[in-house]
């Protein structure tokens, strides 16, 4: 597929482990062909019935530029190693998915590994390939959204927001709305690109209109960046809030306020709202899994859901070493996959 060189195609096979009288989603899943053109090889998925793409984003270029903890490249390989090994049972309507593949980043990557964030020059090369992987996504994503696609996003930094948006607002034509599970609003200064501003800069760039964040905690936010989410209109659930609240109540109201933007809606979660997942930003006070994984269920069940992006799972920082890591991260991401799925059967 020499027309798209920034993206790497997938053998599903590759990750299964092959067991007698089982079959496992990644034996039954359909990956996309490496015939023809992106585009001519998308349509043909779509003529075949599937319906949601699962795309990778290999990097955690944008962590590191945000002075963050890079690792974040690791958790597209743990989704595969756990999503592709679960078993084919007929719950999960298989036949209407799409393995696409990764965005490439390798490159990107191997330059940003000499980098020092700590140093000014070096800290503003890596926002510039930051902006790079904005672009390499974009590529990958656009045509996905072009061709009637859900998407689903696994891997990298929360930066990856940014070219999302900014995509599905240039393919459906209208600005967007997003809900974020996290402790962060990601909202910060548009300074050169990184993993705590996507959100502020597609709000710039007039793509993202509405924008509600779920988890937040203000003490891991600045001043600055709190008060330019309130200029811009922007609203959240603190973190405590949801402390002194049944979960559900607090989604029933999310789940009205994004119903009513009747917007294309992007559904996104940094996997450190979760308590103890391994991220570049581990968080020992925050949510459990089940209220992530109803999060992502109400909000797919909505008609105008166009993609969930679960970023910056880290499997290289869990504390358990690396391959602990993977299972732990894997697990999560299945989960939320899985309650993606769900909700969006829900909806049909």
């Amino acid at each position: 597929m020499s027309e798209l060189s920034y993206l790497q195609l997938v053998e599903s096979n590759h990750w299964v482990k092959v067991r007698e009288h089982e079959t496992k989603i990644g034996q039954a899943i359909h990956c996309l062909s490496a015939e023809g053109s992106y585009e001519q090889s998308l349509k043909d998925a779509w003529d075949n019935g599937q319906r949601v793409a699962i795309v990778g984003i290999p990097e955690s270029i944008g962590v590191k530029a945000n002075l963050g903890r890079p690792g974040a490249e690791g958790g597209w390989q743990a989704f595969l190693h756990s999503f592709l090994n679960l078993q084919k049972t007929g719950l999960l309507s298989t036949h209407e998915l799409l393995l696409v593949g990764a965005v490439d980043c390798h490159d990107l990557m191997r330059q940003s590994d000499a980098l020092d964030a700590s140093d000014k020059h070096d800290l503003a090369e890596l926002r510039r390939l930051c902006a790079m992987v904005d672009a390499r996504v974009a590529s990958v994503v656009e045509p996905l959204f072009a061709q009637g696609f859900e998407v689903i996003v696994i891997g990298g930094g929360h930066n990856n927001a940014y070219p999302l948006l900014r995509s599905l607002h240039q393919v459906s034509g209208h600005t967007v709305a997003a809900v974020n599970l996290d402790p962060h609003a990601d909202f910060r200064a548009t300074e050169g690109r990184h993993s705590g501003n996507g959100f502020s800069y597609a709000y710039m760039d007039g793509a993202l209109e509405f924008y509600h964040v779920v988890g937040l905690h203000p003490g891991k936010n600045s001043a600055s960046s709190l008060r330019q989410l309130s200029d811009a209109g922007m609203r959240y659930h603190s973190m405590h809030r949801l402390f002194e609240r049944p979960f559900h109540e607090v989604m029933d109201e999310v789940v009205a306020k994004a119903d009513s933007w009747q917007r294309p809606l992007g559904i996104e979660v940094d996997v450190d709202v979760l308590t103890a997942v391994p991220a570049s930003a581990i968080n020992y006070s925050g949510l459990s899994l089940a209220q992530g994984f109803q999060f992502v269920k109400r909000l797919a069940e909505l008609p105008d859901a166009r993609y969930v992006h679960l970023a910056e799972a880290a499997p290289a920082l869990c504390s358990a070493g690396f391959e602990e890591g993977l299972k732990q991260a894997g697990q999560v991401l299945c989960e939320l996959t899985t309650a993606y799925l769900h909700g969006r059967e829900r909806r049909r």
